[in-house]
Parts: C-alpha cells; structure tokens; sequence
C-alpha cells in the first residue's frame, strides 16, 4: 500500500469543463494538480489564469503555482507518470484511449477515480488497467463562462466509491476536502449511477431544446418529454431489480410525478428541490452547439440497451437518441420546440 502525502500530485485527464472546475477547486484547496485537456482549454487558461466559481458565489482565482495546463497529448504522459491520483474526466467514448495513456505511463500505485457519465465507464477502466479504479458521480453542471473561468451551475456534490482500504478512504475524503468539492463516500456506486441516469436522460431534451435548463423546464410540453424518458427508465429498472437512491432532494422514481404537476405547481416544488443557474444548459447541448459528437448513447442509450436485454422496449428513449443523432449529423444547430418534438416520438398526452 503506497504511502500519500498532503499535497496530492492530481492529474486531471480529460480536462473540459467538468475536470478544470473540479481541478481548480482541488487546486484551491492546496494540492498540486495538472489538468491535460485540449488546446482550446489550455489556451484560456494560460491567458486568463483559471477561475472557479460554486453555485452562487464569485469567482476565485487559482493560484498559478499550483497548477500546469497540459495541452499538447505527447507530453501527458510526464504528468501522469508522477501522479498519485489520476481524476478521469473524458467522454465515454475516450475511455479505452484513457485508459491506453494511463497503462502505459502512471505508476501503478496511482489511484484512478473516473468521473464520466454513464454506469459502464469505471468497469471499463478497472477491465483495462491494473490500478486500483474507483467510479465517481459528477450531479451537478458546470459551464466555462468566460475565457478561464468556470462556474458550477446547478446543486450537488461528488459521489466517490468508497475503497475497501480505509487508508484510500481517508485519502478520498481529505482530497476533496471542503464545500464545493464534498464527496460522499458510497458502497453502492451502482445505485448511485443509475440514479444519476435517470436524471441524465434531461441532456437530450434540453440539447433538442436549445434553452436554458430552467426555461425548458419551465415548458410544459418538454416536460411531459422529459417525464415519458424517466418513467421508461424507471419502470425497466424495476424489472431489472435496480436498485435506486436519493440524490441530495431527489429521488429520481418521483421526478415523473413531479414534472407533470401544472407549471405553477411545479415551479414550487422544484424551487425548494434544486437550485439552477439561469444560464444552465447541459453538456449535450455545448456538443451539438459546437458540432461533437455527443454521449447520448451512454445515456438515452443505455436505456435502449436495457430494454433490449430484457425483451421490452423503450421507444421514448429511442426516438430522443435518433432525434440526437440527427442533430450531430445535421452539420448546424437547429432547436426543436416542444410541440414538434413530442410529434417525433409519438407522445400525444
């Protein structure tokens, strides 16, 4: 079992948004972190220095002695072979590349926390590497709002597996240490997980939607959209026998129920749920902004996928992923209304 110091050395790999937020903050809380990311990224911050801001508070500059942005791929391997923890921050579909960088230059010693979307990505890690790998859980949203600076926009804290290692436990817990990066540490990572899919199934709608999460939420009609994906989720989950968790608020198996109150009531109800940045959109949405690909098959998807291994079906969930696909091939960012898209996957009530 190796022996860790205070500070950590972090590498965050896969730094966009999301891992330069929590990269800053762990920055800010003293340890020394490398964030590897694309050049876009990098640029801003070795121009602007790097800025982190919580939910409802102002922004606070890193100090630029505790952190290095690395944009160029074939230096990574530098960093992350003098990492004592490696946060992996890519999309689903750069793990296995993720994974190739990690394997041929961490130390084994180096613990891998994955902090990705989807309920798959840290078995592949653990599959393809012979560090010890951790699944995280990311709640929140982040947004790069102005050039180096990034703000979190909706509540939450991180979800972090908890080691069997009560020495690693201590490790994860005084890493992330104080508000706004609090972890919980949690056996069931799973439940976690597939709790968090529920909620993801938004980033399609608000993607399709063009609007601010709180606008489109505010829209009746995608809320019925949203509420039809959920219940979906929901009902083969429990079939599945998943078992599922609260999530600070939430308790995802209600999240139907709540979006098809009348606007009044549910503009009530959701206030004193979660608090959302006027701002807010979600990640699928920056991507298909932006012309990438997005990870809506480890989303929306993965309730198809369900669906499919329990003979059933989960049409809802499937004409969200076409509409997605459409989108990303369509080579410019048209918004769908609400009306127009209930049409498209055949939800009339």
């Amino acid at each position: 079992m190796p022996t860790f110091v205070n500070p950590v050395s972090v590498c965050v790999l896969g730094a966009g948004a999301i891992g330069c937020f929590v990269g800053g903050c762990l920055a800010r809380h003293g340890h020394r972190v490398t964030l590897l990311g694309r050049p876009r990224y990098g640029e801003a911050v070795r121009a602007h220095g790097l800025h982190v801001a919580a939910l409802n508070e102002s922004p606070t500059a890193v100090p630029r002695q505790r952190y290095d942005f690395v944009a160029d791929a074939k230096a990574h391997g530098t960093a992350l072979n003098q990492a004592n923890v490696i946060l992996v921050c890519v999309k689903s579909g750069a793990t296995a590349a993720a994974a190739d960088q990690i394997r041929a230059h961490a130390p084994e010693s180096a613990l891998v926390i994955s902090l990705q979307n989807g309920v798959h990505n840290a078995d592949r890690l653990r599959e393809a590497l012979p560090h010890r790998v951790l699944a995280g859980m990311v709640p929140f949203n982040v947004e790069h709002t102005s050039p180096g600076h990034f703000r979190q926009l909706t509540t939450g804290h991180l979800y972090i597996e908890r080691p069997t290692d009560e020495a690693q436990a201590n490790l994860v817990q005084s890493l992330m240490g104080p508000s706004p990066l609090s972890a919980s540490l949690e056996t069931d990572m799973k439940a976690i997980q597939w709790s968090k899919l529920i909620l993801n199934l938004n980033n399609a709608v608000n993607a399709l939607s063009g609007l601010p999460l709180r606008e489109m939420l505010l829209d009746p009609g995608y809320r019925r959209i949203l509420a039809a994906a959920q219940s979906e989720a929901v009902r083969l989950l429990r079939r599945k026998g998943q078992r599922l968790v609260r999530l600070g608020a939430l308790y995802p198996p209600l999240l139907p129920h709540l979006l098809r109150l009348p606007t009044p009531l549910f503009r009530l109800m959701a206030r004193s749920a979660i608090a959302i940045d006027p701002e807010a959109r979600s990640s699928m949405q920056a991507d298909l902004r932006s012309g990438r690909l997005t990870e809506v098959d480890e989303l929306n998807g993965e309730i198809v996928r369900l669906a499919e291994a329990l003979g059933d079906a989960a049409p809802v969930n499937q004409a969200l992923v076409t509409a997605v696909h459409e989108a990303e091939r369509a080579g410019h960012f048209i918004p769908i209304a609400s009306r127009d898209l209930r049409k498209r996957i055949t939800l009339h009530s």
